[in-house]
């Protein structure tokens, strides 16, 4: 039996805003590999074909309404109707055997599916709104995470990509802990391909979206403490985001205009040449549900630093494959890479027990296994299982049935009845 599977999310290359869309293209493409008929319904541009084939799996593209939104979470609800105008467009029931939906900006659209089609709904849970800012604290903030919640509600699984993170579920969605699977993230072989040529002056990189909870202001501010020691020391901010107005601030203001380089977002190539130079990387998370870019990292045989948080914490140990450090200390942090810079033996080990330990668990075919396996578990309990509707059309029988009769017109000589004085 083919499994015939809709993924369902908001990016996906070239578009990319996080991990998210690399996620999910990366799982496609080795789930298709082995046998999974893959369709990914996701967010288009003008210009761009409709439909279009890539390693193997379908892509098909709605393109967002362009109507000025007042807020994100406006953007996504219109953004979920175009997703739906497209599924009626090209498909119908039947067609797929389940939904995937990654994280709350399509939840609308795949609780609709899961509905109309009769299909299981699987939702992965890449973060959450609660952890991303620390708490809720405008209205905004408590409907995205209530729709989380309900996104979780709706899946007959929820998949998280670290035990930290199905820990958060159960505890702010009070998802049962049977109901989540935890299957990690994974990264391509290309990754170990990467041949190290060593920068001559010590080069720091820093890999990631410029919000709060990555640090990358932790790591400006360590900068400070690193030229101190090693004036020619270099650091690479290699992402966008809405901090990097502040983030330049900073630079500036601290006289490091010599030493940050920002990119902006790169691409793989670039980011391989970025990862063979550096000396160090650096992911001062404060919250962090997995990591993928410290995977990266070790798998290029460069040392990390991570914040002590989150999906990183189960990914580094400390010493052996990398560094932890507390999150939002800029000084533990200098200290830390302060070290590191002048000890090359230690970096050279941390290299490479880091490739094998990410070589031995961390592989995408592993990950899509894993989840093949839980997609036949649901689809088989799905076939011992009838579907509501049954149920649903035996309520509407009986509402028909016990129906009133109506009520006759104005003038048909039953007014008086009806309150109707004209008689």
């Amino acid at each position: 039996m083919v499994l015939r599977v809709l993924m369902l999310t908001w990016e996906y290359p070239p578009d990319h805003v996080g991990g998210l869309g690399r996620h999910v293209c990366h799982l496609s493409e080795a789930m298709a590999k082995q046998g999974v008929e893959v369709t990914v319904l996701t967010r288009g541009a003008h210009g761009r074909p409709l439909i279009r084939e890539q390693s193997g799996v379908e892509i098909i593209s709605a393109v967002p309404y362009d109507l000025h939104p007042p807020s994100f979470v406006t953007w996504a609800a219109q953004f979920n109707v175009s997703l739906m105008e497209t599924c009626n467009k090209l498909f119908s029931k039947g067609r797929f055997d389940l939904v995937h939906a990654h994280d709350w900006v399509v939840a609308y659209a795949a609780r609709a599916l899961k509905h109309s089609w009769e299909v299981p709904l699987i939702a992965t849970i890449h973060a959450t709104e609660c952890g991303r800012q620390k708490g809720l604290h405008t209205p905004m903030q408590h409907h995205i995470s209530q729709t989380e919640w309900w996104l979780c509600y709706e899946a007959w699984k929820v998949i998280t990509c670290s035990t930290f993170m199905k820990n958060e579920v159960q505890n702010l969605f009070s998802v049962p802990g049977d109901k989540i699977e935890v299957i990690p993230n994974g990264i391509p072989d290309s990754w170990f391909e990467v041949k190290k040529r060593q920068a001559p002056d010590p080069l720091l990189l820093y890999v990631g979206r410029l919000v709060p909870e990555k640090g990358p202001h932790i790591l400006i501010e360590a900068m400070n403490e690193v030229v101190f020691h090693y004036p020619a020391a270099k650091l690479v901010v290699a992402g966008s985001g809405p901090m990097e107005g502040h983030l330049k601030d900073m630079v500036y203001k601290n006289g490091l205009a010599h030493v940050v380089e920002f990119t902006g977002h790169v691409g793989d190539q670039v980011l391989c040449d970025l990862y063979s130079r550096a000396w160090i990387t650096a992911f001062p998370s404060s919250y962090e549900p997995f990591g993928i870019v410290a995977l990266e990292a070790m798998a290029t045989g460069t040392p990390c630093v991570v914040g002590d948080t989150g999906g990183l914490r189960e990914i580094v140990e400390h010493r052996v494959t990398g560094y932890k450090v507390q999150p939002d200390n800029p000084g533990a942090l200098a200290k830390t890479l302060v070290y590191l810079i002048g000890d090359g033996s230690k970096r050279e080990e941390l290299a490479r027990n880091a490739r094998e330990h990410v070589k031995r668990n961390y592989k995408w075919g592993d990950v899509a296994r894993k989840t093949l396996a839980m997609y036949k578990d649901v689809v088989h309990a799905k076939a011992r299982h009838s579907w509501y509707s049954a149920a649903y059309t035996d309520i509407r029988s009986e509402a028909v049935l016990n129906k009133p009769a109506l009520e006759p017109a104005a003038g048909d000589g039953q007014g008086a009845e009806h309150g109707d004085s004209t008689g």
